[in-house]
């Protein structure tokens, strides 16, 4: 029901107390898959963030794949060095938002050697979360001053405009609460109904174009909308100073409970957002 090494990705990713502001953790695991995967550079970057990106193709689009690395302290100051994770049949149980999307991210990359796909860029943002900095800043590094909801995917923004590192298309993989207990894969892409962007008909146009392939692929994935970092990568790669439209959407599996201690995700639903991104590369 689903590929061996993405549960195992997914599974060590989130036995990391990668909390938000302690998501170098994580770094070691994430350096050590692309350290094994020909081709890639890391492109050094601000914060607690890292990004990926490989070459084989300039003729071809580039895409960048995204997650966020950090999750919310739901243990308190003292907390288990691994973190539970559980399966069964049907479940992924964890800290799975964003484990799941950082898994789907690790194991696409793996996926990509020798495949004839666009050039890809992977994003893994740190401080997405916004409920932990709200609620509990003592559990944050300096009581959570000088961090903020969001920043990780605009320090990633800024150092991708600023070294000229432009995708095409961003796709941000996290989870859904769309769905209450019951398996689900939304899709997200009217960021500029939620991030005040004033969006070109260029855009609005091209984003879609990219809706429709993914619908034309899994007829049965829900359209809906959410904030994440999808809203941050729409709004700052094409903002006044951008030298071309930048797609952002977000493909998401359902998730419950959410932001709570045992999160659950359905390996169908990983499996299948798996499947719907593997055959968009190949169509590009």
């Amino acid at each position: 029901m689903i590929d061996l090494d993405l549960h195992k990705h997914i599974t060590e990713v989130a036995q990391c107390p990668s909390f938000s502001s302690y998501e170098k953790r994580l770094h070691p695991y994430i350096r050590y898959i692309f350290e094994s995967i020909p081709g890639y550079q890391e492109i050094k970057t601000k914060g607690n963030n890292l990004i990926f990106k490989n070459n084989h193709t300039r003729s071809k689009q580039t895409i960048a794949l995204t997650c966020h690395i950090d999750t919310i302290n739901h243990f308190g100051i003292e907390y288990p060095e691994i973190l539970p994770v559980s399966t069964t049949n049907k479940h992924i149980k964890g800290a799975m938002d964003d484990s799941a999307g950082v898994g789907l991210c690790l194991a696409m990359a793996e996926k990509s050697i020798n495949k004839d796909w666009p050039n890809l860029m992977f994003f893994f943002s740190e401080m997405e979360e916004k409920k932990g900095l709200e609620e509990h800043p003592e559990r944050l590094k300096n009581n959570g001053d000088g961090y903020v909801h969001g920043m990780g995917a605009r320090r990633i923004s800024e150092t991708c405009k600023e070294e000229g590192h432009m995708p095409d298309q961003i796709i941000t993989i996290d989870t859904t609460p769309l769905f209450k207990g019951k398996p689900g894969i939304a899709l997200y892409s009217k960021h500029w109904e939620l991030n005040e962007l004033n969006a070109s008909q260029s855009l609005i146009k091209l984003t879609k174009n990219v809706v429709k392939k993914l619908k034309d692929i899994s007829g049965n994935i829900i359209l809906s909308n959410n904030t994440n970092d999808y809203l941050h990568y729409g709004y700052e790669f094409n903002s006044e100073d951008s030298e071309k439209d930048v797609v952002s959407i977000a493909v998401e599996p359902a998730i419950d409970p959410y932001h709570q201690l045992g999160e659950r995700v359905f390996k169908k639903d990983i499996q299948r957002v798996n499947n719907l991104l593997f055959a968009y590369l190949d169509s590009i």
